[in-house]
Parts: structure tokens; C-alpha cells; sequence
């Protein structure tokens, strides 16, 4: 085996003796394949009884996880009842906010969990809640998840859902052998721009879907100056020691939902990846940390800006990106490509056959601003309808972040399937450690593990809820 091969097995943490002998090895499919074995019951709709109250516990409540613990404690019918961090100030603070929220009514007694690294787990033991949100590093989100769901709660977690193939397949052997949800909350599917779309690409406004095209371009090389506590305490590892994709579910995960991927109509095939050179983190620790700063006895290996395309078994192609590093402005891309026409973002655009109606007479002009307003009165979501002006007054990311919670609790308490199954989480994160292979690889070809086992071929699209 190459350097390549040997560094890609440390890093995805999948090196079984077996394995490093086959030739092939780096084939997707050969990934875990005795994973193929189990199946319990299928959860893509899965419905759990309803819940008439949502006793809520969360597990990491730092820039991410406070802000969810503050919106969830604001829905009605939830309970928060305990929150464990690494650190009690953390938790105090989150606990009190959440108290707030409920107004004296709600959230009296929360139990802090704080100190210790499993105090996760007694708090799991103790506490028996319903439901357990996971906010932490990406390396402990599938240990977290399973462990959850053992106990007897659903998990509900940040991106990725996982790191690694190996832990997907054990996050859905796990839901399907007790039967709890474990959904990775994509925020970005429940956007203005996103919902909009979907909307339109199920009225059939742009024809036959052919292509999408998703990112996450966000400079973030000041998360860096977080040394010791915060994101860029455990990210900055991550930029350093892979290279790949290595966070592509916020663009992916609508141009999925727009094309049904996994849910009856199509799904994902393969992928190929490259990296552009890794330059612009090594020269920002240089730039802004000691020569003996322990950013920079790093050896970047992660490219500024990966680009990966995929291929569904309809043929529909599929180009993620994702850069953290170079200076430029924020984009997710967010462009589906049809028969009759193009929806983009970053600005939000339309151009139709034939033209968009009241703004422009034929497809070579973007029909954007001012001039998409009777297309937002004929196709807004009408979820967005129900819940934008609420969601937007509670915030997060313009209030995607509140309405996803909000139907999280919904979901759970009425007794509907999820808005994102547990497959789904899989098969967008997977991305990543495709990602790293096929760049490891020179940009071969790597073909995704099918976690339903074929049984997407019977799963319903996503609806447009009211």
C-alpha cells in the first residue's frame, strides 16, 4: 500500500486485518460489508407513538448547542429536564435560558450533567429522556447517537451524523434494532430559498431535474484563534489531517430532497473528488501564532477548496464543494438544473423557459429581486407560510434553525414520520469519507453503500406539509 492508503486508514479509522489485504479495498463496497447482514425493521417512515410531552435532554451546549437548547425550551410541549457539557459555565448559562423560556411554567428542574467526559451517559441512565440533542465535536456524534439510542431515546444530532462509514452503518443497525429515530439536523433544508424550490421542483415549474449543484463556502480561518476551548480547538485538527469534503450536508442536503434521492425516485451512485492545494491555513498560523504555536507544528494536508461530483443511478449529476479557507463571500450554491428552466441562490435567481412570468421574456435573463415577487406569492412552501414569521422572530440562520426544531417537536408529538430519516443522514454525510478516498485515490471513482439495502425504492418522497 502507498502512503495515501496507510494515512487514509488511520484517518477513517476502518483498518481491519481483513481489509489490508484485499486489492481493492478502497471500493466503497467493500466498506463494512458485514454490516449488509442485520435489519430489524425499516425506518424510512418510520412513526414513533406520539409523544403528548417532549422530555428534551441535550448533550453539549456550546455555540451551537445553547442556541438549540434556547429554541427547543420555547416550543410548546417540550420539557427540558437535564444538559450535560464539559463545561459548568456552559451549562449553567444554557440552563437558565431555558428556564426563561418556559416562562416559570416550563423547564424548573434541570439537572446539570458537567465535569467529567461520560457524565453524558449517567445523565442518559438517570434522566431517561425522550429525546437527546447532540451538539459536540464530530468525532463523538456516532458514539453519542448510538449510546442514546440504546438507552431508549432518540437522538437527534448535528452535522455529519458521522465520521466514518463504519459508524454510519452501526448509527442504522442501532435505529433499526430499537426502533428510535436518529435524524442529523440539516437546518438548511427548512431555508425560505430551499422550501421554495422544493415546492417548485415538485409542481413540475422546471421540468425534469438533470443537475444540482450544492456547497459550503464559509471562511472560517478565524475559528482558528480558538486554541483551547470552542470550535477551532477541535476543527482545526480535522483542516489538518483529512482532505476531502469534509462538511456537505448544508448544500447537499436540499439538491437531494429537490431530486428524492433515497426516498422512491432516485438515489446516490457514485462520486469522484479532488483537492486543490493545502495553502491558506498553514499560511494563517504562520501569519498569526508563534513559531512554536502547536497550529503550526501541524502539517496541513486538507486542499483549501474540495470539489466532488456525483452521480445518481437516474444519471443526474450532482457538484459539492466546500472550502473553509480561501477569502470569499458565503455561498451554498444551492442550483437545480431542469428541462425547462434554473433555480440558483446566492442571489436567489430564476430563469425559465419562455421566460418568468410579469419579469423577463425568455431564459437567457435571470429574473431576481423585486421581480421574483410573484413567483414567492405562487409557489411559497406552505410551511414556510405557517411558521416563516414565527421561525424568523426566534431565530437561527434567518430561522431555519427554530422551524427545523419546531418540527421536530411536531413531528413527535402528532405522530408523523421525521422530515429527514436517518438514511438520509448517512448517505449526505458520506460524502466525506467517499471524499477522502477518492482524493486519496487521484479522483477514482468510489460508489456509496446503500444503507436501506434497496428499500428506497419503496420510500415515500418527502410531502410538502402544511
Amino acid at each position: 500500500m502507498n502512503s495515501n492508503r496507510r494515512d487514509f486508514l488511520k484517518k477513517t479509522s476502518i483498518a481491519g486485518a481483513g481489509l489490508a489485504l484485499l486489492p481493492n479495498f478502497l471500493s466503497a463496497s467493500n466498506f463494512n460489508t458485514s454490516s449488509t447482514a442485520f435489519r430489524s425493521k425499516y425506518m424510512g417512515g418510520f412513526v414513533a407513538p406520539k409523544l403528548e410531552t417532549v422530555r428534551c435532554a441535550f448533550i453539549g451546549v456550546g455555540a451551537r448547542g445553547s442556541g438549540q437548547a434556547s429554541r427547543i425550551a420555547s416550543i410548546e410541549g417540550t420539557e427540558v429536564i437535564a444538559i450535560s457539557d464539559l463545561y459548568e459555565d456552559l451549562a449553567t448559562k444554557t440552563a437558565k435560558k431555558c428556564k426563561e423560556k418556559g416562562n416559570g411554567q416550563r423547564h424548573k428542574d434541570i439537572t446539570i450533567y458537567t465535569g467529567g467526559e461520560n457524565d453524558w451517559k449517567k445523565m442518559l441512565i438517570k434522566e431517561k429522556p425522550d429525546v437527546v440533542f447532540i451538539c459536540t465535536p464530530w468525532k463523538t456524534h456516532a458514539p453519542m447517537s448510538i449510546e442514546t439510542m440504546k438507552k431508549g431515546a432518540h437522538a437527534f444530532v448535528e452535522v455529519p451524523i458521522a465520521v466514518t462509514l463504519e459508524e454510519m452503518w452501526d448509527i442504522v443497525k442501532t435505529s433499526e434494532n430499537t426502533q428510535k429515530h436518529c435524524m442529523m439536523m440539516e437546518n438548511v433544508n427548512y431555508g425560505r430559498e430551499e422550501l421554495l424550490y422544493l415546492n417548485m421542483c415538485r409542481k413540475g415549474v422546471i421540468g425534469e431535474l438533470l443537475h444540482g449543484e450544492a456547497a459550503y463556502i464559509h471562511e472560517l480561518r478565524g475559528q482558528m484563534k480558538q486554541v483551547e476551548r470552542g470550535t477551532g480547538s477541535w476543527r482545526t485538527s480535522q483542516y489538518a489531517n483529512r482532505d476531502g469534503n469534509l462538511y456537505p450536508t448544508h448544500g447537499l442536503g436540499p439538491i437531494a430532497q429537490y431530486m428524492n434521492l433515497a426516498r422512491g425516485e432516485d438515489n446516490f451512485e457514485r462520486i469522484v473528488s479532488l483537492s486543490s492545494p493545502a495553502k491558506g491555513r498553514e499560511l494563517y498560523a504562520k501569519n498569526n501564532f508563534g513559531k512554536d504555536h502547536k497550529w503550526n507544528q501541524l502539517d496541513f494536508k486538507g486542499g483549501d477548496i474540495n470539489t466532488s461530483i456525483i452521480k445518481t443511478t437516474m444519471g443526474r449529476t450532482i457538484m459539492v464543494q466546500w472550502d473553509e479557507t480561501s477569502p470569499r463571500p458565503y455561498s451554498r450554491h444551492n442550483l437545480i438544473q431542469g428541462t425547462k428552466g434554473t433555480l440558483t441562490g446566492f442571489p436567489t435567481r430564476i430563469a425559465l423557459e419562455g421566460g418568468v412570468e410579469g419579469a423577463t421574456k425568455g431564459h437567457h435573463q435571470w429574473a431576481q429581486g423585486d421581480q421574483l415577487k410573484e413567483i414567492f406569492e405562487k409557489y411559497e412552501h406552505p410551511l414556510y407560510k405557517r411558521l416563516g414569521e414565527i421561525s424568523k422572530k426566534n431565530g437561527g440562520h434567518g430561522g431555519m434553525d427554530y422551524m427545523m426544531c419546531y418540527r421536530i417537536i411536531e413531528c413527535l408529538r402528532s405522530g408523523l414520520p421525521l422530515d429527514q430519516n436517518v438514511y438520509e443522514g448517512c448517505f449526505w454525510s458520506s460524502v466525506s469519507p467517499l471524499s477522502e478516498v477518492s482524493v486519496a485515490e487521484h479522483g477514482s471513482s468510489q460508489k456509496f453503500p446503500d444503507f436501506t439495502k434497496g428499500d428506497w425504492k419503496t420510500t415515500k418522497p418527502l410531502d410538502i406539509v402544511n
